[in-house]
């Protein structure tokens, strides 16, 4: 499968989705955020980092990029879009995922290892793990808090668009296992065509037991299967 993967100044995650890429065998090109043609790809992911300092909003300015008008026909046209942590934020300053993402609960930058359930397994993003298997990955975000309106909520609950969720060690999905204030819990969702993936949490920083452990490492072998 053929990857791009599209940086943007203040991106810090794009080296690391990269190698996460490499290592199941994508062949990945980056592109940078002026560029006006992306390659043919299978997959385009929008990296997380602090895309122009997160200035105005986070993602506002990097929703405005030469390349993203491309990035859309991309997605209209069935292309598999992941956006991870500024990414997801990214997407929904765009308007390819609804709802928003809001300043974490206690208005603090959270960096720590929490953990998700996953929700639906049924996805090209998402066959490669059970339902309801526990993971744990690294979150690190200012603006994670997940806002959606009631009727958006309801469509995410009814047609299973809800990727996965914030949960305790034994899947218990309650506030206490929330780390941001997300509603209902959510890590992150998919659109209705179940094409396009926005998570908080950085699947890429879990994929070698020496440095963290592998519980990311399905969600790229899922897409390459």
């Amino acid at each position: 499968m053929k990857s791009s993967v599209i940086v943007f100044p203040g991106s810090n995650c794009d080296r690391d989705i990269a190698v996460a890429l490499e290592k199941m065998q994508f062949k990945n090109t980056m592109i940078w955020h002026k560029e006006t043609v992306l390659p043919k790809s299978d997959l385009i992911v929008i990296p997380g980092g602090f895309s122009y300092g997160d200035y105005l909003r986070s993602g506002a300015i990097a929703g405005k990029s030469k390349i993203i008008d491309e990035v859309i026909k991309a997605a209209n046209s069935g292309c598999l879009i992941l956006g991870i942590c500024n990414g997801f934020q990214i997407l929904t300053e765009t308007g390819l995922l609804r709802g928003t993402l809001l300043r974490n609960k206690n208005l603090k930058f959270i960096n720590k290892d929490v953990r998700i359930r996953v929700m639906n397994n049924d996805t090209k993003f998402s066959n490669k793990y059970k339902k309801d298997q526990i993971l744990k990955i690294n979150i690190a975000h200012n603006e994670g808090n997940f806002f959606t309106d009631r009727k958006h909520l309801e469509e995410l609950k009814k047609d299973e668009l809800i990727a996965f969720k914030y949960c305790d060690e034994k899947g218990n999905i309650n506030e206490e296992s929330n780390p941001n204030g997300s509603i209902d819990n959510i890590a992150g969702i998919f659109n209705s065509k179940k094409n396009i993936l926005g998570m908080m949490p950085h699947p890429e920083r879990m994929i070698d037991e020496v440095i963290s452990n592998k519980d990311g490492l399905n969600l790229f072998s899922s897409l390459i299967n």
